[in-house]
């Protein structure tokens, strides 16, 4: 396979949203259809859709999906937009993080207020319009970003990344990864290092499936090993992606990334930050302001294993078919362990959870961490790269770039 065959994330069908569901990805490649705002909602909290950019596409969709399903039907406008503004709160504040999901949802809430004078019905159909836009848009800017990113690396160069800011975390193409990619296309790609990215595997789950896909040379290695490959010089630079970027280059992006800038100043790494201007907060002064999601302390309390399984025996069939007559069943199991079976076409699927931690220990869950602009050494946008000045201040060269 190449980088072309790379599957999309998302997309509007029939008056749906259909997306890939990640959480079942390598080894699933299921595609959830919502057919509400308030399933996307849903689907957005549980990581099936995730990553900055893609998030953005998930918002402006939300808010047509709202339109179909609830709104175009009205007949008046304010009620229209009174009601539409309910959603799309809820919609942006799905994850507070990550910028570019109210983006997405405040570019085509703006476009419903504009439209005052309008249908209902009227407003419905600009709003899909602008959605789809976005989705046209994000595969461009990526790929532009990208041919910045590999003006950089002009000889074979060896990589690492953090989490998965590839063709997942976006419309297409990918932003961290879209780098990778546009060098590799060049020839200039020599290895890459996928770190797994603790709780919930982006990177060895995602990051790597999508590199073997697309044909990049590249090995999977425990968050904790990225100082090892640094000391040894196996890395020439990091790209990774981000969830927002405040005024300064303070920078938000999954957890685990503040430790890796670290690692990479210490060793001489060069480290990028790869981002569309969708995920520049200029409203923020600091990373100090940026509120960071915590989630289910479960993600580290165990691990999650799904899959599919076709069982022969007509006898154990039979007690699956009874089991799971009325929609997924649970099966409760020893030592806080957890099962849900559903019926999946001709077989079934299993969600199982383990618990590998002591009974009623504390845990500290925060999805992202905060890198300070004094430890990257330049954006990479579809603006150009942003590099700073001689103070190593960004503030300058993102306001003029970002604002333009």
């Amino acid at each position: 396979m190449a980088i072309s065959d790379l599957p999309r994330t998302l997309w509007w069908e029939d008056g749906t949203v259909q997306l890939i569901d990640q959480t079942r990805l390598p080894l699933q490649g299921d595609i959830l259809s919502c057919n509400s705002y308030e399933g996307l909602i849903i689907a957005i909290k549980m990581l099936a859709v995730r990553g900055a950019p893609a998030l953005g596409v998930a918002g402006g969709f939300g808010v047509a999906l709202w339109s179909q399903t609830e709104g175009k039907e009205m007949t008046g406008t304010s009620e229209y937009l009174r009601e539409l503004d309910k959603a799309a709160d809820e919609i942006a504040n799905a994850r507070p993080t990550a910028v570019n999901l109210s983006w997405g949802v405040n570019r085509v809430r703006a476009l419903a207020h504009s439209l005052a004078e309008s249908t209902p019905a009227e407003i419905h159909e600009a709003l899909l319009s602008e959605a789809l836009k976005m989705e046209q848009e994000d595969e461009a800017i990526n790929r532009q970003l990208g041919a910045h990113g590999a003006a950089l690396f002009t000889k074979p160069t060896k990589f690492l990344t953090h989490c998965n800011a590839g063709s997942l975390a976006t419309a297409f193409y990918g932003t961290a990864l879209g780098v990778i990619y546009a060098t590799a296309e060049q020839g200039n790609v020599e290895h890459v290092w996928v770190d797994e990215t603790r709780p919930v595997n982006q990177g060895g789950r995602l990051t790597a499936w999508e590199l073997l896909m697309a044909q990049v040379p590249s090995a999977l290695i425990c968050d904790n090993m990225a100082a090892s490959v640094m000391r040894h010089g196996w890395v020439d630079a990091v790209v990774v992606g981000a969830d927002r970027i405040c005024a300064n280059g303070d920078t938000a992006n999954k957890i685990g990334t503040y430790g890796v800038s670290v690692l990479a100043k210490e060793h001489g790494v060069p480290f990028y930050i790869a981002a569309p201007a969708s995920t520049f907060d200029l409203t923020l002064a600091n990373g100090d302001l940026i509120e960071i999601e915590e989630r289910d302390p479960r993600e580290i309390e165990g691990v999650t294993v799904s899959g599919t399984f076709d069982p022969g025996d007509p006898k154990v069939a039979s007690a699956f078919d009874k089991l799971t007559s009325d929609g997924p069943c649970d099966l409760p199991m020893t030592k806080g362990h957890h099962m849900q079976i559903s019926r999946k076409g001709g077989g079934y699927a299993f969600d199982a959870w383990f618990k590998t931690t002591p009974t009623h220990v504390e845990c500290y869950n925060p999805a992202f961490d905060v890198t300070p602009a004094e430890n990257i050494t330049g954006f990479i946008t579809e603006k150009g790269v942003i590099s700073p000045d001689e103070n190593h201040s960004f503030e300058a060269a993102i306001k003029s770039t970002i604002a333009d």
